[in-house]
C-alpha cells in the first residue's frame, strides 16, 4: 500500500522570516479607517435586509456607504501625496 504524504511545509508552520514587515504592517495601520467603515456598511446592509424595508434603514446604508467612500478617497489621496512627495 502507498502512502500520500506531503512535501510542503504545514500551513500553520510559522517560521521568524514569514511574519509581516515593519512596513507592511504600517500599511495595513493605515487602512484600518477603511477597514472599520467597510465593516459599518456591511453591518448596515445586514441591518438593512433583516428588518422591513424603512427610510431609516435606507438612510443607514447610505451614510455607511458615504462614510466608507469618503474614507478610502481620504486614504487614496494620502498615499497620492506620498508618492508625490
Amino acid at each position: 500500500m502507498d502512502h500520500i504524504v506531503t512535501v510542503q511545509e504545514a500551513v500553520t508552520a510559522f517560521a521568524p522570516w514569514m511574519e509581516p514587515t515593519d512596513a507592511e504592517l504600517d500599511a495595513i495601520e493605515l487602512e484600518i479607517p477603511a477597514i472599520l467603515a467597510d465593516v459599518d456598511l456591511v453591518d448596515a446592509e445586514i441591518a438593512a435586509l433583516e428588518s422591513r424595508p424603512v427610510e431609516l434603514g435606507a438612510r443607514r446604508t447610505r451614510r455607511a456607504r458615504r462614510k466608507a467612500l469618503a474614507t478610502r478617497v481620504a486614504l487614496a489621496n494620502r498615499a497620492g501625496c506620498e508618492e508625490a512627495a
